[in-house]
Order: C-alpha cells, then structure tokens, then sequence
C-alpha cells in the first residue's frame, strides 16, 4: 500500500474513533471501542489531576482520554500563550487557561470537527476569552513560527503515523527558549503480533506507542535540547483496564516527555536545568 495512502487511513480510523467519543460524551484513550465508541475512563486522580480539577472547567471538557497531566509538568506562567496538540473537549486547555490569566493564551489543535465542536461549545459556557480551538492535524499545525511558549499534549502524539512530523512543527511554532511538556504512551518492549494487528489497539494508545530511545532521537533530530523521558511505572495498572485481557501494560507505560527549543532567555527551572 502507498505509504501516504496509509498513513491517511490511519488517520481516518483515529479520527472517525474519537469523532464518535465527542458526539457520545464516550471516555478513555485506550479501552476498547463499545459499538465504536470508546465508552471507560480513566479516574483523573491517577493521571496526576488535582480534586478539583474537573469541577474547575465546563462539564464534558474532561472525558478521560488522557494518561497523564501535561499541565503540571509545565510551570505556566501568566501571559504565556500555550498550545495543545489534540486538544480533544478542551480539557487541559481550560485548566492552562486559568494559569495563563487573561494576558495569555491557549490554542488547541484537533484533527477531529466533533471534538473541536464540543471544545467550542465548553468554552462558550465559561468565561474563556483567551481560549481558541483550530481545526487541523499534528502534522500540519495551523499556527504560525514562533507563535508558543510552550507546547502540551495529552496522549495523542502516539496515535499520529509520522512523529517525526510532529515534533518538527512543534518546534517551528514554539518561541526560542520555549518548551513542551508532553503526557504520552511510550514502548517498554516489543509487542506482540496479536497487539499489532488489533486496530482497537492502535486507537487505543497503545501500538503507536515509540520506545524512550526513538522519542530522544526524534527530537533531538528536530533541534531540541535538554530532553526527558520520565517512565510512570505506575501508569502499567490503569493502561491493563484499556484493552481487558491484552496485558497491554506489560508493553508499554505512560510517560512524562518534556524539552526545550534552544534560543531566548528563558531561565527559569522548567527549561534551564
């Protein structure tokens, strides 16, 4: 098959998957589709999500897609603009909009018109003047060079067929000395076939997943700096409830990914240490 043919279908697939969770108010990232919709989420909590979390934000921005929580890996400070790749109901975007105040901003980016639909319709519900969402893909980012100070995503890069793509737009629109701070699906070891043929699988977030040594090389192949992949043991128990009886957790973890574009005069902690 063509590769580019590929690679279509394969968005297609993801994108007809999650289209069909923001029209069913469906959750979770990974645990199996439910006459097509994936229907069991993840408890925030165990994502690193505070109490109050997901009573701070318009009710169904939060519909457990992710594996981790990209905004406190982030240090976001006031009158940063922020952009989120897959940004999904709007979720994280909600809640990095509360710490960027009224002087920043957040972009998000999804691939999906249902969910960049909700995300509108959440953000139409709060007072979230500084909150746009962008209909596009990952690999073609409709936003300008140089546009962000930082960059977040939530368990989405590893559904997309070409990461390299990703990483290198995501560092043609961050500022010099900007950052990302990335919740993602990482391989600890070989899949099995079984797990590779399963396309539940695959939208689920699982088989897309890259190993820590390939995330490092994409992105240093991209031009970013002091890059780090911090393995969440822990993540192994809740990814098992994605695809019951696959013991997916044995192949792979959520992680906690974060680099650094070189430039500027950022030196605070968050990108200088």
């Amino acid at each position: 098959m063509n590769e580019i043919l590929e690679k279509d279908q394969v968005r297609q697939q993801v994108r007809e998957t999650y289209g069909a969770v923001a029209r069913n108010n469906g959750r979770g990232c990974g645990c199996g589709p439910s006459n097509g919709v994936l229907e069991v989420g993840t408890d925030p909590g165990k994502l690193g999500y505070a109490e109050g979390d997901t009573t701070s934000v318009p009710e169904g921005a939060e519909m457990g897609l992710g594996c981790g929580n990209p905004t406190a890996l982030a240090s976001i400070k006031p009158g940063e603009t922020v952009l989120d790749l897959g940004s999904g109901g709007g979720f994280d975007c909600f809640l990095a909009a509360k710490q960027t105040g009224p002087t920043g901003k957040v972009i998000g980016v999804d691939m999906t018109s249902d969910m960049i639909s909700k995300a509108r319709a959440n953000a139409a519900t709060g007072d979230y003047g500084h909150v746009e969402f962008r209909l596009g893909e990952i690999e073609n980012l409709p936003v300008a060079d140089n546009t962000a100070d930082l960059v977040i995503s939530n368990c989405v890069i590893n559904l997309s067929p070409d990461k390299p793509r990703v990483y290198a737009e995501t560092f043609r629109v961050l500022k010099p000395g900007g950052r990302i701070a990335v919740s993602d699906i990482v391989a600890l070891q070989p899949l099995t076939d079984e797990l590779k043929a399963d396309m539940a699988a695959y939208v689920g977030c699982v088989v897309g997943a890259s190993s820590p040594s390939e995330l490092e090389s994409m992105l240093t192949a991209s031009g970013f700096e002091k890059i780090q992949v911090e393995i969440k043991e822990a993540s192994r128990e809740f990814i098992n409830d994605w695809l019951p009886g696959k013991r997916a957790g044995d192949y792979v973890a959520s992680a906690n990914i974060t680099a650094v574009k070189p430039g500027g005069t950022c030196c605070e902690e968050s990108c200088c240490s």
